[in-house]
């Protein structure tokens, strides 16, 4: 600590591009559980869960970014769990696309989904 007062930080919610802001909510709504937070007017959507949220715009993506994302497993965010397989199990009975399937690593167990926009969301239960 360097001895100064800061306001302390409260919360976070990374913002996703989205193509189609309605499908997007639905997405996350009907398949990874999350309600939906606020809609402000047709462009601009946040979405909650266990106190997390996420944002999401409506707006076009930098051609070639999701595709290069996706071959190369850059994560755009990781939820931690505390019960991956019960996260899997029903991530899988709600068919939602993986890229990872269910895998242990030497630091716990994930797996990796994406949204229609092609972010790509790793989901991790650590040891």
């Amino acid at each position: 600590m360097n001895g100064t007062t800061s306001a302390k930080l409260t919360g976070m919610s990374p913002q996703f591009l989205v193509a189609d802001l309605d499908r997007s909510i639905g997405f996350y709504t009907g398949r990874l559980g999350f309600d939906l937070d606020f809609r402000y007017e047709d462009f601009y959507a946040g979405i909650v869960r266990d106190g997390h949220s996420i944002h999401l715009k409506l707006a076009d993506a930098p051609h070639g970014e999701r595709e290069f994302r996706l071959e190369n497993e850059h994560l755009d965010i990781t939820f931690t769990v505390d019960d991956i397989r019960t996260a899997y199990k029903d991530a899988q009975s709600k068919s939602v696309p993986f890229t990872q399937p269910l895998r242990e690593m030497p630091y716990g167990h994930e797996f990796y989904v994406t949204d229609p926009d092609g972010y790509i969301l790793a989901f991790v239960e650590t040891k």
